[in-house]
């Protein structure tokens, strides 16, 4: 058992016990501590949970040799499902780029996604968030020997292509700093499509989260570099049904906890940390 997970069963014990009378069991409460009819009671009963995630970005979600994703995002799902007793080899990871995360969870083809996903109004009024877990901030990838872009001013000269992923904020955050966004902007489904048309000559620019970025920079051998500071604050949240609020609660709960004990930075030390070397930072959960 890990610190999450015995952190959270040392909580439910502590509210079992608050809720318990003298003649027998908590109130509300089932067998393995869950409230019944929830979310967690069905999928700790299911002994597997639906995470979507993204299967192309390195330190966050990268699909490895052996069939099963690998980065921060992932670890954080598996301190979520171990919180509810599933164990990570009966966790269904199910590949969500940007364009369908929203679908993904109204469709019912996943229970959670966690896929550098910014919390934002307009993504609120579709679903639920809990967290968030991670504070990015948007940037832009060019060649290693590019130096005509120093960040999105740049783009208002009317000549500079910059590729991003459909339906993702940082399409939407950069049409601000286009001239002509039907010649500039060029959107693809996944990142890793945007870093190949990159490397073809066919654009000018990558703009997403700086640690998706990164990622892409460490382990294309110098071809690509981080040209200027972020330029937007993207919070990361885990994604959900919307209004399932005792599951984004229960998630909240897991997060905090993770904060606490060191979990969460161990997560990061061995996924996306060992490339970004900035100071990680540790978000304050926004409840509602």
């Amino acid at each position: 058992m890990t610190r999450v997970a015995a952190a959270l069963c040392a909580l439910a014990l502590t509210i079992a016990m608050a809720a318990c009378d003298d003649n027998g069991p908590p109130s509300g409460a089932t067998g393995n501590g869950f409230a019944a009819g929830s979310t967690m009671e069905r999928l700790n009963k299911a002994q597997t949970i639906r995470v979507g995630t993204k299967f192309d970005q390195p330190g966050f979600g990268l699909m490895g040799a052996d069939g099963v994703p690998e980065g921060f995002d992932v670890e954080i799902a598996k301190l979520v499902a171990e919180a509810l007793g599933i164990p990570a080899d009966k966790i269904d990871w199910v590949e969500t780029p940007s364009n369908i995360r929203e679908q993904a969870i109204r469709d019912d083809k996943a229970d959670i996604v966690v896929a550098t996903y910014t919390i934002n109004e307009e993504r609120k009024k579709l679903v639920s968030f809990a967290g968030p877990y991670y504070l990015a901030g948007q940037s832009m990838l060019v060649k290693a020997d590019d130096n005509s872009i120093t960040g999105p001013e740049s783009l208002r000269n009317g000549t500079v292509r910059v590729c991003s992923a459909n339906n993702s904020t940082a399409a939407s955050n950069i049409e601000e700093f286009l001239t002509d966004k039907a010649e500039q902007l060029v959107l693809y489904s996944t990142y890793q499509k945007c870093v190949d048309a990159l490397k073809a000559g066919q654009v000018d620019a990558v703009t997403t989260d700086n640690v998706i970025l990164s990622g892409f920079v460490s382990v294309n051998d110098g071809a690509f570099k981080l040209a200027g500071p972020t330029f937007t604050r993207e919070p990361y949240g885990i994604g959900l049904n919307k209004d399932d609020k005792i599951f984004r609660d229960f998630i909240n709960d897991v997060l905090e906890t993770a904060f606490q004990d060191g979990s969460y930075r161990d997560a990061w030390k061995k996924t996306a940390g060992k490339f970004d070397t900035t100071e990680l930072k540790i978000p304050a959960v926004e409840r509602y």
